[in-house]
């Protein structure tokens, strides 16, 4: 239990928005489990426990708030700031794997035995990895419930329960509600979507800089499988059971987003993978307060509150990308990746208005990428050589990897260095604490920043170098 008791109840008290999604506040007079900035009367502190997941909560027979929805909240920023099992498998979690491989799946991902890493997740986080992936479950399940029209069967089927009375049971004891009462309490104040359509608010922790990550969102895009423009960001995505769209839409404290799959098993996965795109689980405060502390980062911090490091839906598609984009312009990338895609990308059999592509497979790429790329015949070669382990499962590029192995492997291949196993570890695996020197771009702003020495200079930055990385990569735009 990592989860400070006197600072909780403070937070609580003062219903601070910043701690929602850090830890569960429970009521033992009331039985349910809330987020700590929930507007209800603050209960007395010898009558509340604290717990770090919502399946900690559910394990000790506590149901959850009907009024703060205590699910509908930023994740927690400690599963990125954690390279340890219990952040990893936290990420796999998150993205669905328990449903879709069981435990077995997700200790052989972690590259451990399924005995240790239930004893680990149990003694860190006060659940099993099949509670996590319950409540995981819960509330992909009442998402569908209150944002669709899907049969109740239906719902139960595409959020991984085994069986409808399990389902029925499981939305019971964590919401004290029937899955009919959620859905008539949703339509109060929400239309229902179409088949195949969900709308959601995606929450995040302010401040958040939606403008920036917009604009480097859009400066990469990949025509036919993304687009942005009018403040908005739009991509296809290749889901575990199927395919998908999704367009974001950045509001004032939530993101609209727009779901369109051909598969609703891929709800879950889908919104982890685009929460992680946004780096909407970040704790702004936390990273402004320090690199602020710096004179030269002062003035950044202040102009651009809340930067966020942009992340992935696919960690194969973003090592393919460095790679393509390596010791080119942007602009070069974009171009280059656009071509690749246009010839050995999937077609999408319902194209949603400019999105009509998916990016390329490994596996077309080690195929026919000799046909369509372009440049230095030995960037060519680590591209083809990549994309063949990746393909065969030689290279396994996910959320829940150890940064350490991650980077000796991707190393192993002539052609990759500390940018690109750095970049790759930032992105996919939503690293904090990366910083990448060798960057032309990321020297340039520290220059205009004042910043000569940056190795040195960057030591006090941490955890955080990730996010001095983007001010500075923003310096360099801002200044240009």
């Amino acid at each position: 239990m990592f989860v400070d008791e006197d600072r909780g109840y403070r937070a609580v008290a003062s219903r601070d928005p910043r701690f929602d999604g850090q830890f569960i506040l429970a009521v033992r007079t009331t039985g349910i489990y809330c987020r700590p900035s929930c507007p209800a009367t603050t209960p007395k502190r010898r009558n509340v426990e604290f717990y770090a997941t919502a399946a900690a909560a559910q394990a000790a027979g506590y149901r959850a708030c009907r009024r703060c929805l205590p699910d509908a909240v930023p994740g927690s920023p400690e599963w990125n700031l954690r390279a340890d099992l219990a952040g990893r498998a936290m990420r796999l979690i998150s993205d669905g794997i328990v449903e879709r491989e069981g435990v077995t799946g997700l200790a052989t991902r972690l590259g451990y035995s399924e005995r240790h890493v239930t004893r680990m997740l149990t003694a860190e986080l006060g659940a099993s990895p099949l509670a996590l992936a319950r409540a995981h479950r819960a509330h992909s399940a009442r998402l569908l419930i209150e944002t669709t029209t899907l049969s109740f069967a239906d719902v139960a089927f595409a959020a991984g329960f085994a069986s409808i009375r399990q389902f029925n049971d499981t939305i019971r004891a964590v919401f004290a509600a029937t899955p009919t009462q959620l859905r008539v309490g949703a339509k109060r104040h929400r239309p229902l979507s179409t088949a195949g359509k969900v709308n959601l608010r995606l929450a995040f922790r302010q401040p958040f800089d939606g403008s920036g990550i917009l604009d480097f969102l859009k400066s990469r895009a990949v025509s036919g499988v993304e687009d942005a423009s009018d403040g908005s960001y739009a991509r296809t995505l290749r889901l575990p059971h199927g395919t998908g769209t999704a367009r974001m839409h950045p509001a004032p404290d939530h993101i609209d987003c727009t779901l369109r799959l051909s598969d609703m098993r891929d709800l879950g996965s889908a919104v982890a993978r685009l929460r992680r795109l946004f780096d909407m689980d970040a704790d702004p405060c936390a990273i402004d307060e320090l690199l602020s502390t710096d004179p030269a980062l002062e003035s950044s911090v202040l102009k651009t509150p809340g930067i966020r490091v942009p992340g992935s839906v696919d960690g194969p598609e973003i090592v393919l990308r460095a790679l393509i984009g390596q010791q080119i312009s942007v602009a070069a990338a974009r171009t280059a990746l656009s071509r690749l895609a246009l010839a050995l990308g999937e077609r999408l059999e319902v194209p949603d208005g400019d999105l009509t592509t998916l990016f390329p497979t490994p596996g077309a790429i080690a195929e026919h990428g000799a046909e369509v790329l372009t440049g230095p015949r030995k960037r060519i070669e680590t591209i083809l050589a990549v994309s063949s382990a990746i393909a065969s499962g030689a290279l396994d590029v996910h959320v829940g990897a150890d940064p350490d192995e991650l980077t000796a492997a991707l190393e192993s291949f002539s052609g990759i260095g500390p940018w690109t196993s750095g970049y790759v570890k930032m992105r996919v695996l939503g690293s904090p604490d990366v910083l990448l020197p060798g960057d032309v771009a990321l020297r340039k702003g520290a220059l205009k920043l004042g910043i000569t020495d940056l190795a040195t200079r960057s030591a006090a930055w941490a955890p955080w170098r990730s996010y001095a990385g983007m001010h500075l990569w923003r310096a360099d735009l801002r200044e240009s």
